[in-house]
């Protein structure tokens, strides 16, 4: 282990730059599978450490990796890149300078976070095996993660875990959350198409309006959730898009109603796609009309394994003491791509708070939201520690 003063060091050292490259990332956000100069400033920031960086996976995906004294063995640290469609509210010099896009999310500084730990331990002793460090484009609703995979991550980087983390604005800045099992929902969302006949508003009876039947399917999807499963198994179906017509005296053919599902179970996930399918088609069938729905952009559930979220507690322990450590925080209903690499590989997701220590802040997708720089260091450290930690105890 390097002495805690040498690491303090190597650290303080960084704070400016990190600083910086993470407002530039915030100025210059760019959406899902469109981080191409956020991919830049990383590739370059990587190459001039002096890493051979990999480009292209997922598009524009960046990989690189660390040699440990054994080739074989390898852990994966990922941060995402991509930003998300939201016109930013802010007012500081570095709001977003495109027009309704923004880090809203914080991953501009989950990325300069995991530079940070690739410049540290750059810089430390070899360890005994090797650190891939990803840099990961389409969380945001693209299973970038799984694009990865399917485009060899795991058979060109070899890996024995994988292990995430994610800026949480509802716990305090310096502190950390995480479980064993189920931290992040299972997601799918949901399109329902109602196909019914337009007629003018004063001949209603020359029509079949879809929006009544539309209405009715939104309470009936809610109804689902609340009684056709377990109480005790969490699951929320949210409709959260409704749109029929263009004009206000016009009955209109069709009516469509989109949202999500998510639960912390695959098996109620799948039941409640099945319900809501029945359902829909049993409805529109009485009323005479068609019905089409469609299910996509799944995300598995992200589930922490035992041994992985232990080694996670241990070093959150040790190095940020036990007061800032929350193990056992409640599983949320958000969902996270990182759930595709813990089905292929054992691991942990882990929560860094991000709540100034003034006050509360704002929420995620929030267009006031902006990262905590102050805890820059602290996930940089969590970093290090944990790929040290890692090869120094037993493998998970």
């Amino acid at each position: 282990m390097t002495p805690s003063s040498d690491l303090d060091a190597l650290l303080a050292s960084s704070d400016d730059t990190l600083r910086a490259l993470r407002r530039d990332l915030h100025a210059h956000p760019e959406l899902r599978f469109e981080e191409r100069r956020t991919a830049d400033v990383v590739a370059r920031y990587l190459s001039d450490l002096g890493y051979e960086v990999d480009r292209g996976m997922a598009g524009t995906g960046v990989v690189a990796s660390l040699p440990g004294a054994d080739p074989s063995r390898g852990i994966v640290l990922r941060a995402d890149m991509d930003a998300l469609p939201i016109q930013e509210a802010n007012t500081f010099a570095h709001t977003s300078c495109h027009h309704g896009v923004m880090h809203a999310c914080g991953h501009d500084g989950h990325t300069a976070m995991l530079l940070g730990a690739a410049r540290v331990l750059k810089q430390l002793p070899q360890l005994p095996g090797s650190v891939h460090f990803v840099f990961q484009p389409g969380e945001e609703g693209g299973a970038g993660a799984q694009k990865m995979i399917d485009d060899g991550l795991f058979e060109r980087f070899p890996t024995e875990a994988a292990f995430g983390m994610h800026n949480w604005p509802s716990l305090p800045a310096g502190e950390f959350g995480l479980r064993t099992g189920p931290i992040m929902a299972a997601g799918v969302r949901f399109r329902i198409t109602v196909r019914g006949k337009g007629a003018h508003a004063a001949q209603p009876h020359l029509g079949l309006d879809p929006i009544p039947l539309a209405c009715s399917m939104v309470l009936q999807c809610q109804t689902l959730a609340a009684r056709h499963k377990d109480p005790v198994a969490p699951a929320v179906v949210s409709v959260c898009m409704i749109h029929a017509g263009d004009t206000d005296n016009v009955i209109p053919d069709t009516a469509e109603l989109r949202g999500t599902i998510r639960t912390l179970s695959s098996g109620v996930l799948n039941q409640l796609q099945d319900d809501i399918r029945r359902v829909c088609e049993g409805m529109a069938a009485a009323y005479g009309a068609a019905v089409d729905v469609e299910f996509f952009q799944y995300y598995p559930a992200t589930v922490n394994t035992a041994r992985a979220a232990a080694l996670c507690e241990r070093v959150i322990r040790r190095t940020f003491g036990d007061a800032a450590t929350h193990a056992d925080v409640p599983p949320n209903m958000t969902s996270e791509d990182f759930g595709f690499m813990l089905e292929a590989k054992p691991g942990a997701y882990v929560l860094i708070g991000n709540a100034p220590r003034d006050s509360a802040g704002v929420g995620l997708h929030h267009p006031a939201y902006d990262f905590n720089d102050d805890i820059l260091r602290d996930g940089v450290r969590y970093w290090v520690s944990l790929a040290t930690a890692y090869f120094d105890e037993a493998p998970v």
